[in-house]
């Protein structure tokens, strides 16, 4: 049964991908114009001049030259990021440094949209660097945790602290890094959640992907098994155990017996494994265990309730009752006449 999230994410793929193609079929129409055009509308025409944005002489139809910008930049910068998204799915590390790039290459293209649409509205665009160049200056001294998320960020990607895919804790949150973007980076846990933090707040992370993980697995017997003919079984068939987990990467190895507990003797086992693969390595662990023991006969302990039949008790006869009654008055009579010798001393 398809999940309302699969459905989404399935037409929201198909919406990108329908937009993708109209944008490349627009880009292929637009560049054969602007190749082809001049023998076709003649190299002087006012539509081949305000078609072609390199053509600074003449006059030109401003809203064909405006097209003409959106078409050239955010083609020439789409083609950029499709060839970057292709690279990166040759590397293993790195991807973070590609992503980056891939950002900083949308907003560039934006960025000369917008100065070459100023500029065909007669704009002076050298004037208006120099004053952006001040106004940054002056926004930079009140923007300063947006600059900071910045630094931080190209310290992230350049340090190599962690890439896009690597397993990391941030404040007690345990998620793979989707995406490491300029300002931001976004992690997502094993349940689908996702979590965003700014670039600046990464102070303190664990990065589990780097090195391999150690997954502990406690397995108990009873007090009654031998532990050496159990030894003696792990020690033959351990081998074996590692060979049919195959996300093991290292052992699993014996460390001996970790507890003495209430209800039976815990032996610990331990292996090495990838982070991704560790909560699929532990299960795993546990079921080869389990069907170790139970094929040698090594029992496992578990809770048990012990039931008691009643006691039956032999009612008195009338012998009984009567020697009862003897040993009351008897009794109480001693006990008078010592309390009377009592008073009497």
């Amino acid at each position: 049964m398809i999940t309302f999230k699969e459905k989404s994410e399935k037409t929201q793929k198909t919406v990108s991908t329908v937009a993708a193609v109209a944008m490349l079929c627009l880009a292929a129409v637009y560049f054969v114009l602007l190749i082809g055009g001049a023998a076709f509308f003649g190299a002087d025409s006012p539509f081949y001049r305000s078609l072609n944005p390199f053509s600074g002489a003449g006059d030109y139809i401003i809203w064909i030259r405006i097209i003409s910008y959106a078409c050239f930049f955010f083609t020439i910068g789409y083609l950029i990021r499709l060839a970057i998204s292709w690279l990166v799915t040759f590397v293993k590390k790195g991807k973070a440094i590609f992503n980056l790039l891939s950002s900083f290459i949308k907003y560039l293209s934006m960025i000369c949209f917008l100065f070459a649409t100023l500029r065909a509205f007669n704009v002076d665009t050298a004037t208006l660097l120099a004053g952006v160049g001040i106004l940054s200056l002056i926004v930079g001294l009140g923007a300063q945790p947006l600059i900071e998320d910045i630094i931080s960020g190209l310290f992230i990607v350049f340090e190599n602290v962690f890439d896009v895919g690597d397993i990391i804790i941030v404040d007690g949150f345990r998620g793979t890094v989707r995406e490491i973007g300029i300002r931001t980076t976004r992690f997502e846990d094993t349940s689908g959640n996702f979590k965003i933090m700014n670039n600046s707040d990464l102070r303190t992370v664990i990065n589990l992907t780097d090195h391999l993980t150690l997954v502990p697995c406690v397995v108990q017997i009873e007090y009654g098994e031998s532990i050496e003919r159990v030894e003696a079984v792990i020690k033959d068939n351990i081998e074996k155990i590692g060979k049919a987990i195959p996300d093991i990467v290292e052992g699993p190895f014996y460390k001996g017996v970790s507890e003495l507990g209430a209800s039976g003797v815990s032996l610990k086992f331990v292996a090495r494994c990838e982070e991704a693969n560790r909560f699929q390595v532990e299960r795993d662990m546990n079921r080869e265990f389990k069907l170790l023991f139970d094929a040698n006969e090594i029992s496992i302990p578990f809770t048990q309730v012990v039931i008691h039949s009643p006691t039956v008790f032999e009612k008195p006869d009338a012998s009984d009752i009567k020697k009862s009654r003897k040993l009351i008055e008897e009794q109480r009579k001693n006990t008078d006449e010592a309390t009377d010798n009592d008073y009497r001393a």
